[in-house]
């Protein structure tokens, strides 16, 4: 069989483990391949043999940064927690992110620009219903996304909106957004797990309180910070999906708790697995751990509004005060890539490599600390495990490298519940845990605009703000590359993002559980493990 037709056939395959055909089909289009290619199917018994998913089963994922504070409405979901069970099982986006990182249709069944980029047309596939059998209007979809917009929108999302200046309805199944200026990579935007369509409420806004979404389950209840119960919806617009008949996430944020649940066959799946305990798992043979590609990195984050660091020589000093190559080693035993202060990883589209990099060293941290005017420095760090994992461990390794230039970090063990709530954009000096966006606009819209909501070092370059704008619109290839690689020279030279490093997705799965090909730009199957994964 040649190469392409081969390719064609594992094409097929992945389709048929998706549950995107039935195994009928995949069963008559590889017998037609291997007639045209004039051999016999068994050269390709494997694929021929691709797991079917199956329907029904009951499946329990054991989440590590669930909140009492949780609630559901979708401008806040802080952590992967809300997201995967709200965004991924509860509703549904105008687009999603497919397993391979390409962004499609969810509620829209096309999408395609006009003028320049500065109009996005949706087509909204016909039938859908919310699950109290409410049908899906223009108008859910409107107030969905009003919600995340306006001076008086605290959402995660109002950044990512700021930049669309009209919503409006062409006929029942079509939505326009007018936008200030071309933006090619809109679809990803609206992919943001904060953007979930709920049902209007007369006289605007949205009905998020009753917990009702067009998604693959229904809610049937939700404690905050303890667990959140689901079942199958049976009206859903994917055929086909999802495969549970019931699905609990289930809050254990203890590492060593999370660890027993799963050993013990409590949950069939936890995230965030402690990496001193792979070992253990990969010698079960009823279990596995999964490392799945990721843009997510742990940083650092300084507030660059509040002394000390406003001044830019106090944030060099601390970004060459920490010894990362020791952190890597000792708290994630090897499974990370060493951070440079940016947040752009390696496989994203106009990734660029700012020198020079920021490695370990007292004497370029003593000379930045006295160019500022100090001989010594106290500062607090506010961590705890939920910040990310191996925080605790990280900030008091930096503690001692610091201290040799004079730096004396205050290691402040933050309560893990209500982390995201109460220190996280509050506390001058922070840990956190990015997912990583896409598309370099996504990221830095979120996270680094002057006027971003999740904006966590409230950090504001003029320079970095015009060329944000610049590069939404410009449609020659090399001069976006050349704008976005200024971006991120400038933040590693003057923001005030420490990356400490950039890791996968390590999560234990058991055995039990059948899956494809598993998404890693947003954990947990890019949010949509409920959906996509099934009994084996």
């Amino acid at each position: 069989m040649s190469d392409a037709r081969l390719r064609e056939m594992q094409f097929w395959a992945e389709r048929l483990r998706k549950g995107g055909i039935s195994r009928r089909e995949f069963l008559g289009r590889a017998a037609a391949l291997a007639a045209a290619a004039g051999v016999g199917s068994s050269l390709t018994p494997s694929l021929l043999h691709a797991e079917e998913p199956k329907q029904g089963g009951y499946a329990r994922f054991g989440m590590s940064d669930a909140s009492q504070q949780d609630t559901l409405d979708p401008g806040t979901w802080p952590a992967s927690f809300a997201q995967a069970a709200f965004n991924g099982s509860l509703c549904n986006n105008l687009t999603e992110i497919a397993a391979d990182g390409s962004i499609i249709g969810d509620l829209a069944e096309s999408f395609e620009p006009a003028d320049g980029a500065r109009k996005w047309i949706f087509k909204i596939r016909n039938g859908i219903t919310f699950h109290d059998g409410k049908s899906l209007t223009v108008k859910d979809i409107q107030e969905s996304f009003h919600h995340h917009m306006g001076d008086a929108s605290s959402s995660g999302a109002k950044s990512l909106l700021s930049q669309v200046e009209t919503i409006e309805a062409d006929g029942p199944n079509t939505v326009v957004f007018n936008l200030k200026s071309g933006t090619a990579d809109f679809p990803y935007l609206v992919a943001d797990y904060h953007l979930s369509i709920m049902p209007a409420k007369e006289g605007g806004g949205i009905d998020w309180q009753r917990g009702v979404g067009t998604g693959s389950f229904i809610l049937e209840n939700f404690e905050p910070g303890i667990a959140v119960k689901m079942k199958r919806n049976p009206n859903y617009h994917k055929d086909n999906k999802p495969h549970f008949d019931e699905v609990e996430f289930v809050a254990i944020m203890d590492a060593t708790a999370r660890l027993n649940a799963f050993i013990t066959g409590e949950v069939e799946f936890i995230g965030d697995l402690d990496v001193n305990n792979i070992a253990l798992i990969e010698r079960n043979s009823d279990l596995a751990v999964g490392r799945i590609p990721s843009l997510r990195h742990f940083t650092f984050d300084m507030d660059t509004s509040t002394a000390p660091f406003d001044n830019p020589d106090v944030r060099m000093a601390l970004k060459y005060a920490l010894d990362r190559d020791d952190v890597i080693r000792k708290v994630f035993r090897g499974e990370a890539i060493k951070g440079n202060d940016t947040p752009v990883a390696s496989e994203m589209p106009f990734y660029f490599d700012p020198q020079p990099q920021h490695d370990y060293d007292v004497d370029k941290a003593k000379a930045y600390l006295a160019k500022a005017g100090l001989s010594s420095l106290d500062i607090d760090l506010s961590v705890s495990e939920a910040a990310f994992p191996g925080a605790i461990a990280a900030a008091v390794l930096y503690k001692e490298h610091a201290a040799k230039a004079g730096i004396n970090i205050n290691v402040v063990r933050e309560a893990d519940d209500g982390y995201w709530e109460n220190v996280w954009l509050k506390k001058p000096f922070n840990g956190c845990d990015w997912y990583g966006r896409a598309t370099c606009d996504w990221l830095f819209s979120t996270a680094y605009a002057a006027d971003a909501s999740w904006n966590n070092t409230h950090w504001k370059n003029p320079r970095f703000n015009e060329l944000l704008i610049a590069a939404r619109s410009e449609t020659d290839q090399e001069q976006r590359a050349s704008q976005y690689r200024e971006m991120q020279q400038i933040i590693h030279d003057d923001g005030g993002v420490i990356t400490v490093a950039f890791v996968n997705w390590i999560v234990g799965i058991s055995k039990k559980i059948g899956h494809g090909e598993i998404g890693g730009i947003f954990p947990c199957d890019n949010l949509r493990m409920t959906e996509r994964w099934w009994m084996a």
